[in-house]
């Protein structure tokens, strides 16, 4: 009997906490939406406020990201990500840093939906967003690392029917890679062939350049490859990044036959071009070949540049030839003090005359 009584007083304990409890969470609940939303309006009022005492809408801006950091550093984070809304539904649009600066702190709590909805409402609100958004945003998604979050953000923002979407996605395809998540940028470029954003001349260049980087040369020659099938004429700065991937990779017959295929299309070396080959030449041992083209360049009054005179100038001593290195060395001195200024010369330029000096050091022992 006692032991019943035991029990049946313990359950009736555990229904009156369990129901105490749920109501104490509801109300919790409640209350917690009630204060965010005075919060809200009560910044809202005095942003409000200071655009009607001031005619600079930077001080408006100033004031927005003010409030926003002591909303997130209260631990107010979604609060402070629905201001820039609010506002924009007012016709009152304010700059990219009260963005940026939510971006950042979304990234950080590895909030990937705040990261996607905050982008997106900053597009809507600034049109041409910087950089420095993009890289922010493809931080946030290397760290989650979710081909389906990744697709499904690419396909959200397609459907935003934005003015230029291939230039967003062109800026989110460099920023992936640039932020070290190239195969998020490769995922992307994939996607946007089915797509009614089709991939451009500047989204091949861009997926180009992030094979090279990665070294993966038969893979860039495929892409390369592809342009051609689609009708995609490629410019002076396919090439180059072809060029400067091969270099690296030490390719130097395909360096050359990709060479001959640009100058066969019409498209004119510039200085990046030529500094590829020489480097490239010089590298392979090929430094007679390497000095023609560099006549080559002077002979078409094109003034080499810093880093051609550098290329060489390493190709050189490589290859033993201290005289022409010094004479070259000589010469690129010219012409940064030419381009910077005798009196500055040495401390803009210390590296370039530390080379000149070791050059003579080397040539007083080669004798």
């Amino acid at each position: 009997m006692a032991v019943f009584l035991v029990k049946s007083v313990t359950k009736n304990i555990l229904i009156r906490v369990s129901r105490v409890s749920s109501s104490s969470v509801l109300s919790n609940s409640v209350g917690n939406r009630v204060l965010s939303t005075q919060i809200s309006h009560e910044i809202l009022n005095r942003i409000l406020a200071a655009g009607e005492d001031s005619s600079s809408s930077s001080s408006r801006e100033e004031l927005c990201v003010g409030h926003i950091r002591k909303l997130c550093a209260a631990g107010n984070f979604t609060v402070a990500a629905r201001i820039p809304r609010i506002l924009r539904d007012k016709h009152i649009f304010i700059g990219p840093s009260v963005y940026n600066y939510i971006l950042e702190v979304a990234e950080g709590k590895n909030d990937i939906d705040m990261l996607s909805h905050v982008f997106k409402d900053l597009l809507v609100s600034c049109g041409s967003v910087g950089l420095d958004s993009y890289l922010v945003v493809a931080r946030g998604f290397r760290k989650q690392n979710s081909r389906a979050m990744l697709l499904d953000f690419v396909r959200e923002l397609c459907e935003m029917d934005l003015p230029r979407m291939d230039i967003v996605l062109n800026r989110f395809i460099y920023a992936l890679g640039k932020c070290g998540h190239p195969d998020g940028a490769l995922l992307v470029f994939e996607d946007m062939k089915g797509s009614g954003c089709r991939p451009d001349l500047v989204t091949y260049n861009t997926v180009l350049a992030i094979f090279g980087r990665l070294g993966r040369v038969d893979d860039m020659l495929c892409v390369f490859a592809s342009m051609r099938e689609i009708g995609l004429a490629p410019d002076i700065f396919t090439y180059n990044t072809i060029l400067n991937s091969l270099r690296k990779m030490g390719r130097l017959d395909l360096c050359i036959v990709h060479f001959r295929e640009m100058t066969e299309r019409g498209i004119q070396p510039d200085l990046m071009t030529f500094k590829a080959l020489i480097e490239s030449l010089g590298r392979s041992g090929n430094i007679e070949e390497a000095l023609e083209i560099f006549e080559e360049i002077k002979s078409r009054q094109i003034r080499p540049s810093v880093p051609i005179y550098r290329a060489l100038i390493f190709s050189l001593k490589k290859m033993g030839k201290m005289e022409l290195a010094l004479k070259f060395s000589n010469e690129m001195n010219d012409l940064i003090r030419d381009l910077y200024g005798h009196e500055n010369n040495r401390n803009k330029n210390g590296v370039y005359l530390d080379l000149y000096g070791q050059l003579t050091m080397v040539l007083i022992r080669y004798h």
